[in-house]
């Protein structure tokens, strides 16, 4: 879709910080993060790849929309919820994450936002708070649209396939990572979860089957009738092994370019100076709007 759309592909540093990160660690995670972009087929020339914190609007909209979301809108969020009842002590950050979500969009007035099925009420949070802020001011903001993947909308851990799979959930068998070998992929998917069937019932297939099974159409792009005719019936083992092929063939190539990406020094920097650039423009404007609108000093 990025040729579909003038694209902009956001990696959230200041989201991450709203839980403690190792300077040095987070620096190395937006370059690998920004290398992966890039690798997975993201085009600079077509599309920018900017990181947060390098605009300085994302922040300063973020406080001016806190200033008009009711607290009780941000308690009820589903992931506040949980991962504050994980957490000794909450920082205000997590609190606040989906504010500054919907300053990252908003911030663009985007049209619509590719995301998985877990952000969908984050967005709808977005919606809200542009609503809000116009009633209140006049018509400032476009109302972003939803964009979910016919496919793969929501994966789910291989090791704990009722939750999320997550990069930071712990269990080495939980998340296949873009960078994993391939011996360390078909590892984690032999082992995943299945169910006590002894083999694939497509109408009514347990959730860890369910989940291999998105995951392999996902990345094979196969209509749902030839994925009925072709794993129907087949044993676990043959599933897992299908699946973990499907996967491996198509991270190869991207790990590949990875390599040449991170070889050549200065690339991705440049790359994310670039988008930083080329967002700013637009990112300044729609910050001098909304201060306008609420009356503050430009």
């Amino acid at each position: 879709m990025q040729y579909d759309y003038e694209s902009i592909f956001c990696i959230v540093d200041l989201h991450a910080i709203t839980v403690y990160q190792k300077p040095q660690e987070l620096r190395a995670k937006i370059e690998e993060l920004a290398a992966l972009f890039l690798a997975a087929g993201i085009d600079p020339r077509h599309s920018a790849i900017v990181v947060q914190s390098a605009v300085h609007g994302h922040a300063e909209l973020a406080w001016l929309l806190t200033c008009v979301t009711p607290v009780g809108w941000l308690q009820r969020m589903t992931q506040y919820k949980a991962k504050s009842q994980e957490q000794e002590t909450i920082g205000d950050g997590l609190l606040q994450y989906p504010v500054l979500m919907a300053a990252d969009i908003l911030i663009y007035q985007a049209a619509a936002v590719p995301v998985g099925e877990d952000q969908s009420q984050h967005l709808e949070l977005a919606r809200d708070i542009a609503q809000r802020f116009n009633s209140l001011y006049g018509e400032t903001f476009v109302m972003p649209a939803t964009s979910l993947p016919a496919v793969g909308a929501r994966i789910m851990g291989l090791d704990e396939p009722e939750k999320k799979m997550s990069k930071s959930a712990p269990g080495a068998g939980h998340a296949v990572a873009l960078l994993d070998p391939p011996e360390a992929i078909r590892k984690k998917i032999m082992r995943a979860t299945t169910d006590s069937n002894p083999a694939v019932d497509f109408d009514n297939p347990g959730p860890g089957v369910a989940n291999l099974l998105t995951i392999f159409q996902a990345f094979g792009e196969w209509p749902e009738d030839r994925m009925r005719a072709h794993f129907t019936g087949m044993r676990y083992g043959d599933l897992k092994t299908q699946v973990a092929e499907m996967v491996i063939a198509h991270l190869e190539p991207m790990q590949k370019r990875y390599r040449e990406i991170m070889a050549e020094p200065g690339y991705v920097a440049g790359v994310l100076r670039q988008g930083a650039e080329r967002v700013s423009p637009v990112a300044n404007a729609t910050v001098e709007l909304v201060k306008r609108k609420m009356g503050l000093y430009t």
